[in-house]
């Protein structure tokens, strides 16, 4: 038997939430500082990348706004112009250092719509491969995700770096 190691995910599973901030963990990620702890990949002006800690896929990353908001309504639009230029610039950056064959994006709005953080929105950008759906999500319920979150953070962040330098 082939065992798959994801020791990250044991706090979750077992609900241990005494490391954790108390709030919103997407605003306390936005305030903390620590960007390579919390998997913040990129600052802009109204809105930050990070990595998911719990990926679909490697590179799963999400674009949130700092605005501590569920109401993408009454999100200014000058907000969801920047999620949607971090998104480009996020496909853009894991198509050049990951070759996925496709993407999916994704926003769930609301606790019954599968959000985990249903008070802060935010904007999935997930990876895809040709056959990365096999039989273990299927039949065992089980993702295996083949890349550490430090790994990804390390190849991604230099690639957010320089691709927001040349914006400017």
């Amino acid at each position: 038997m082939e065992i798959k190691w994801t020791p990250w995910r044991n706090a979750y599973i077992k609900g241990d939430t005494s490391d954790a901030d108390t709030g919103c963990p997407l605003c306390n990620a936005h305030q903390a500082g620590d960007d390579r702890r919390l998997l913040v990949l990129h600052r802009g002006t109204a809105a930050f990348v990070m990595l998911n800690l719990y990926p679909y896929n490697p590179g799963h990353v999400m674009v949130v706004p700092y605005q501590h908001t569920a109401d993408l309504g009454g999100l200014p639009a000058e907000v969801a112009a920047e999620i949607m230029a971090l998104v480009q610039h996020s496909t853009r950056i894991l198509t050049d250092e990951m070759h996925p064959h496709g993407f999916n994006l994704g926003m769930n709005l609301g606790r019954v719509s599968g959000a985990g953080i249903d008070e802060h929105l935010h904007l999935h950008v997930v990876p895809r491969w040709n056959g990365d759906t096999n039989f273990m999500p299927l039949i065992g319920g089980v993702k295996l995700i083949p890349e550490a979150l430090d790994d990804t953070y390390a190849a991604l962040r230099p690639r957010y770096d320089a691709i927001m330098e040349n914006r400017s």
